[in-house]
């Protein structure tokens, strides 16, 4: 059985999610969680609520042990970009990316 929690237009680079992601990618969730509370990034904010929510999951719409949960799987996928202008010299215009991701956190139990 999984549990997954996924965080739709977070407002941040998925460049920036995936090196964190990739730290907490077959960990169990008490070692994620401290991995990523204790790691100055800024996608780990978006991380600690997403695992929290995926392991509230586990527990309570699947009856799973909080303890025997781990990280089976996650990734993150670029979401849609928001476009902006910023002026620069003679009257022109250079654009500016402004990128969000979807990011999906899934927990299993061990057997």
């Amino acid at each position: 059985m999984e549990a997954r929690a996924v965080l739709k237009t977070a407002r941040i680079s998925p460049r920036k999610v995936s090196i964190v992601l990739d730290l907490v990618r077959g960990k169990d969730l008490q070692t994620a969680l401290a991995i990523v509370k204790h790691t100055p990034k800024a996608a780990c904010e978006y991380l600690v609520k997403l695992l929290d929510s995926a392991a509230a999951n586990a527990e309570n719409n699947f009856n799973m042990d909080r303890n025997s949960l781990y990280v089976k799987e996650c990734f993150v996928c670029p979401g849609p970009i928001i476009k902006r202008m910023r002026a620069v010299s003679k009257g022109r215009g250079h654009r500016i990316l402004k990128r969000t991701s979807h990011i999906t956190v899934v927990l299993a139990e061990k057997e």
